[in-house]
């Protein structure tokens, strides 16, 4: 099976939060992500960040940029990505999330990088026994490759 490329998006509101989604309906059902999908034949990374973006829930984003990159390798559900991590700010600063695709998501909420950090490090050092908001595996991931990323 060939790896393929999926981009999430950070889009940030004026209170420094961002958007994350409870997936349904796919791998990683029932894990927290960051709204994003499949990169598509000649598209670039902010033109995936900003289709897949307002597909799921209906933000715009301004000042797009690549934040970082990660190798995603799902052994349980044999899939492999390598996922690329774009960040930007909300066009509008009082929009709310909708739920665009809810055969995909169920909800969106906004948090705080360091929320999803301690989520993200607790879910790391807890395992399979970790008890709180699941994260999608790429995010964990991101946590562990790139120690030192933040938004």
């Amino acid at each position: 099976m060939e790896p393929r490329v999926g981009v999430g998006v950070f889009v940030i509101n004026p209170e420094g939060k961002f958007v994350i989604g409870k997936r349904q309906g796919s791998h990683g059902a029932g894990t927290w992500a960051l709204p994003g999908g499949h990169l598509e034949f000649n598209e670039t990374f902010e033109a995936c960040a900003e289709r897949e973006l307002l597909e799921e829930t209906g933000l715009s984003v301004q000042n797009l940029e690549f934040l970082t990159a990660t190798n995603n390798i799902m052994l349980p559900e044999n899939k492999h990505y390598v996922t690329v991590f774009m960040k930007g700010a909300v066009t509008d600063s009082s929009a709310q999330p909708q739920l665009l695709e809810p055969e995909k998501c169920t909800e969106w909420q906004w948090v705080s990088w360091d929320e999803l950090l301690e989520e993200g490090k607790a879910q790391i050092a807890d395992g399979p026994a970790y008890q709180g908001r699941k994260l999608f595996s790429p995010i964990v991931e991101l946590f562990k490759q790139r120690p030192n990323v933040r938004i």
